[in-house]
């Protein structure tokens, strides 16, 4: 009993390991706030309403931003078929098949019969009619290159059937018929004309 006592005042008097290490020690810091990372499924899982997994095959091309895209190619092919199709191909080749489902899923849209063949005979057509815009417009400027080829070369032919005329000719002609006009008519410098002339300024 007294042994009973004594280890009991022994307890009370010694300290706690606890108390000493939380004296001596810095309180622990502030547990931090739990940050949990919200993942938006893809528009093709929350179309259809299921749980996007982490290797979802439709989530790199159907992405949340563009929840249309996906609605087009599932209205006329399916997503099972999409799903299906995408996993036979290598993922190099999927965007581009992807982009093609949408595309004729669209032009299905627009056009039920014809789909997209509508739209490509549309652009054929447009395609011819520009060819030949193009080659009618290459016959024109061919045409007018010939022309223009004969009009030079009528010049040309006319420059060299015109005789040479010197450029100092009726100069030359001029000084010439001079004096032929003084010897036919020796009186226009007479005195007595030149007197006759200038008498009636006198009176």
């Amino acid at each position: 009993m007294l042994k009973m006592e004594y280890t009991s005042e022994v307890a009370a008097q010694s300290p706690s390991p606890k108390s000493s290490n939380s004296s001596s020690s810095p309180p622990p810091p502030p547990p931090l706030p739990s940050t949990s990372v919200v993942i938006s499924p893809c528009a093709a899982c929350k179309i259809l309403r299921r749980r996007c997994a982490d290797k979802c095959v439709l989530a790199p091309y159907f992405p949340p931003t563009e929840p249309t895209k996906f609605t087009i190619a599932h209205r006329v092919f399916g997503a099972s078929n999409i799903i299906k199709f995408l996993q036979e191909l290598p993922e190099s080749q999927r965007a581009d098949a992807v982009s093609s489902m949408v595309y004729e899923a669209s032009a299905r849209i627009r056009d039920p019969v014809y789909g997209c063949t509508g739209a490509i005979c549309q652009l054929q057509k447009q395609v011819n009619e520009l060819q030949a815009q193009l080659a009618k417009a290459q016959a024109e400027v061919v045409n007018m290159q010939l022309q223009q080829a004969n009009l030079v070369a009528l010049l040309c032919m006319e420059v060299a059937q015109s005789p040479q005329q010197n450029p100092h000719q009726p100069i030359n002609d001029f000084l010439s018929n001079s004096p032929q006009s003084y010897h036919s008519n020796p009186s226009f410098l007479d005195d007595n004309n030149l007197g006759s002339s200038w008498e009636p300024l006198w009176t």
